[in-house]
């Protein structure tokens, strides 16, 4: 299973070769880019973007046109997230001051997969990839058949990103939707996934990604040599936290197939 790296720091694509996870919202805010020393994949902003606006506010061909300079001015980018529509209670509900979508999940899956369709069609060299979203097992079952309605083969797919699951990771509903969706031959990336869920998953995933690093730096002391009060944005610390989790995935899958080390 490949894991990226999540940053919100984009200049780190020039100063490491691991695979990143790096969000439109952070590449936009930069008048010069970083050449990609490694592979990356981009995060749409999503989540951000609907949570706090209730829509999305990029058209499609503005999309795609960012997408292309950073795929040529950067490089190695791996593949692109669509501009889906998540289906987090917080995104289509709101609250706390957040402004939600007020849309069903039905709505989030048509417009997830037509907006798939549409930067497929009008930017068909970009690397997109489709993406499942729902709540429930059925909903995500169900969105995998709306593909196949617009002619989309998901198992033809090099990659197919499951949203909306990162918040229940820990749950039996995740580990069952995603050994199913491994079963049907989809080549599977979790967004988001933490270490307890990839412990219970990774043998069914081709790729994750996390930000967790920082949150977890937040609660701890700097690394040793560390000069500042939080490593909540170093890469030094990002690098040895994604050395625990690629370790303690491949502790877990020996464990599953019973190797004792």
């Amino acid at each position: 299973m490949k894991f990226y790296l999540g940053t919100h720091h984009p200049h780190w694509l020039k100063r490491t070769d691991v695979p990143l996870f790096v969000s439109r919202h952070a590449l936009c805010r930069l008048v010069q880019l970083p050449r990609a020393l490694g592979p990356w994949a981009l995060d749409s902003g999503a989540f951000t973007m609907l949570r706090d606006h209730g829509e999305w506010l990029i058209p499609p061909g503005e999309y795609a046109a960012e997408v292309r300079r950073w795929r040529d001015e950067i490089g190695n980018l791996q593949w692109a997230a669509p501009q889906d529509w998540m289906c987090e209670d917080v995104v289509i509900s709101g609250c706390a001051g957040f402004k939600g979508t007020g849309l069903c999940v039905a709505a989030h899956q048509r417009l997830t997969v037509q907006n798939y369709v549409e930067l497929k069609t009008i930017a068909a060299d970009l690397p997109w990839i489709p993406v499942l979203q729902g709540y429930s097992e059925a909903d995500y079952l169900r969105c995998r058949d709306l593909y196949d309605v617009y002619g989309i083969d998901l198992t033809a797919c090099p990659v197919v990103g499951l949203g909306s699951v990162c918040r229940r990771q820990h749950t039996g509903m995740a580990e069952d939707l995603i050994r199913r969706l491994h079963s049907e031959r989809l080549t599977l990336h979790a967004f988001g996934f933490k270490l307890t869920g990839l412990r219970r998953t990774a043998r069914y995933l081709a790729s994750s990604d996390s930000l967790a690093w920082s949150f977890d730096a937040r609660r701890s002391d700097p690394l040793p040599g560390c000069p500042h009060r939080s490593c909540a944005n170093c890469m030094t610390y990002a690098l040895w936290w994604r050395g625990k989790v690629l370790r303690a995935i491949a502790g877990s899958l020996r464990v599953e197939q019973g190797i004792l080390f």
